[in-house]
C-alpha cells in the first residue's frame, strides 16, 4: 500500500508539503509526519514525467536542437492557448485517444517553460507542480484542515474568500486574466459575483433581463448613435452569457458549437451548389435560402435531393 503523506518542515515554520511516501521508505529527517492516508498506489507509468523532463532537458542543451534552443517565453507563448484550444476541441469530439494526446501537447508547454526558467535559476517543474499542490491543500480547507464545507456553492464561496485572502486585493475581481476571451471573461465575472450572493433566482428572471437589453439595443440603433449602439450591444450579449451560466453552460463552448453547425450547413449548401454545376455567386438568395432551410431539417436531404431542389428553382 502506499500512503498520501502531509509532510511539516521543522524546525523552518509551517511550510506544510504534500507528498507521496512509499512504504517502507525512509522519510527525510527535516520532515515531520503530521498525517497519514492511505491511498492508491501511483501509477508505475508516472515515471514517464521524468523522462519527459529529462528529454526536454537534452533538447535545450548544446548537445540538442537548436530550434529548442533559441526559443524564449515570448516566442512560444502562443502555443499555450493553442494547444489548450486543441485538447478541448479533441474533447469535444469524444475523440479520447486525441484527448490524451493533446494533453500531452499542453504539458509539454508547462514542460518547455519550466525547463527554460530553470536554466534560469528562477524555477523549475518541481516548483511548478509543489506550487500546485500547495495551493489545492490551502484552498480545500473542508477536506485538509478543520473547516466545513458540505455544498459545492459552500466550496465555491470558500475558494474566492481564501484567493482573496491570499492576493490581498480590495476585490474578487482583481487580476482577471487580460487575454481571456471576452466569452469566457464575462462568464468567468459572473460566476465569481454569483459565488457571493450576486446573482438571479430564476432563469426567468436572466431571460428577462435579455429582452430588457434586446429593447435598449432596438432604441440604441433607432438613435443613430453608434457609440450607444455598440454599448447596449456589449449589454446584450453579457446577458445571454448568463443565461448560458445559470444554466450551467460555457458560452465560449455553446457558441463555437452554433459556429460549427453553420459551418457544416454552409458546406451541404455548398455542395448542392457545385452539384448542379454552378457556383455560389450564380444563386439568388432564395435559391440558397431554400437549400438552408433543407440542411436545418431532422432529416436533411442527401446531396442528390439537395441538387435536385435546386435544379427545380432554375
Amino acid at each position: 500500500m502506499s500512503w498520501l503523506t502531509q509532510l511539516r518542515r521543522a524546525p523552518e515554520g509551517d511550510d506544510q508539503r504534500m507528498a507521496w511516501q512509499g512504504q517502507g521508505h525512509r522519510l527525510c529527517p527535516c520532515f515531520v509526519v503530521i498525517n497519514l492516508m492511505p491511498q492508491k498506489r501511483i501509477p508505475s507509468s508516472t515515471r514517464n514525467i521524468a523522462r519527459l523532463l529529462r528529454i526536454m532537458a537534452k533538447l535545450r542543451s548544446p548537445q540538442g536542437c537548436p530550434w529548442d534552443r533559441e526559443q524564449t517565453h515570448q516566442s512560444i507563448a502562443h502555443n499555450l492557448i493553442e494547444e489548450a484550444h486543441e485538447a478541448l476541441a479533441a474533447l469535444e469530439a469524444g475523440n479520447l485517444a486525441a484527448f490524451c494526446d493533446e494533453l500531452g501537447d499542453l504539458l509539454l508547454q508547462v514542460v518547455f517553460h519550466a525547463q527554460m526558467a530553470s536554466e534560469r535559476g528562477e524555477f523549475n517543474f518541481d516548483d511548478v507542480a509543489r506550487a500546485v499542490a500547495d495551493k489545492l491543500v490551502h484552498r480545500h480547507p473542508h477536506v485538509f484542515g478543520k473547516a466545513r464545507a458540505h455544498t459545492s456553492a459552500e466550496v465555491l464561496h470558500q475558494w474566492e474568500q481564501i484567493k482573496k485572502a491570499e492576493r490581498n486585493t480590495d476585490s474578487i475581481l482583481d487580476e482577471l486574466p487580460r487575454s481571456l476571451p471576452a466569452l469566457m471573461k464575462a462568464d468567468k465575472v459572473q460566476r465569481k459575483v454569483a459565488r457571493v450572493g450576486f446573482d438571479w433566482q430564476r432563469v426567468e428572471d436572466v431571460l428577462a433581463k435579455v429582452e430588457e437589453e434586446l429593447g435598449e439595443l432596438r432604441a440604441a440603433l433607432r438613435s443613430g448613435r453608434r457609440a450607444r449602439m455598440e454599448d447596449e450591444l456589449g449589454d446584450l450579449l453579457f446577458a445571454t452569457v448568463n443565461v448560458a451560466r445559470f444554466q450551467g453552460l460555457q458560452a465560449e463552448s455553446v457558441l463555437n458549437r452554433a459556429v460549427e453547425k453553420f459551418i457544416r450547413r454552409f458546406r451541404a449548401v455548398e455542395r448542392a451548389v457545385h452539384k448542379s454545376g454552378r457556383q455560389l455567386k450564380d444563386c439568388s438568395l432564395a435559391e440558397l435560402d431554400r437549400l438552408w432551410n433543407q440542411t436545418k431539417r431532422p432529416d436533411a436531404p442527401s446531396r442528390r435531393q439537395a441538387s435536385r431542389a435546386l435544379k427545380r428553382d432554375l
